[in-house]
């Protein structure tokens, strides 16, 4: 399962039914391209900590810290409104930030995709926000690891006092 797949996934769906994807297809591509960035944010932490697809590694290590990101603690973490994350946020390198605002704004736009029985999507907007997400995953994973490790510790661990 790669991040990326889930950005073809939502691509897909936008290409569905001669180019007028349903409001269902709009709503799943939504909530798939929130998924490239959850999943970007699983596998870097993973790959950071356990070890890459070449390292010796306990399979069973990988998929636990793959799994322990947690929805909304990744969000509050992300999250430039809370108080206690704001200094750490700022910290990171440009892109680092990007990527967690796009993580923010993207679950909560998921959350109305699959939530939300009134909420609409355009196909414009959902293929700006899959351009949007692929550009900030791209970035992201370009970053040093050490400033990715950073974060995804911001992300997993809550700071004692």
């Amino acid at each position: 399962m790669l991040p990326l797949d889930f950005l073809r996934s939502a691509e897909a769906l936008l290409a569905s039914n001669k180019n007028r994807p349903s409001r269902v297809n709009l709503r799943r591509a939504t909530s798939a391209t929130y998924y490239a960035l959850f999943h970007t944010l699983a596998r870097s932490a993973a790959n950071l900590f356990i070890g890459g697809a070449r390292a010796q590694k306990s399979r069973g290590a990988w998929q636990q810290l793959y799994r322990a990101i947690d929805h909304r603690a990744a969000k509050e973490a992300c999250s430039f409104k809370n108080r206690k994350s704001r200094p750490i946020l700022a910290l990171f390198p440009a892109p680092i930030q990007d990527f967690a605002n796009a993580f923010v704004t993207m679950q909560e736009k998921r959350h109305r995709a699959d939530y939300d029985p009134y909420a609409t999507f355009t196909k414009s907007a959902v293929q700006k926000d899959i351009a949007a997400a692929r550009q900030v995953i791209v970035d992201f994973n370009a970053q040093t690891a050490k400033d990715r490790r950073a974060f995804c510790v911001h992300v997993l661990f809550r700071p004692r006092p």
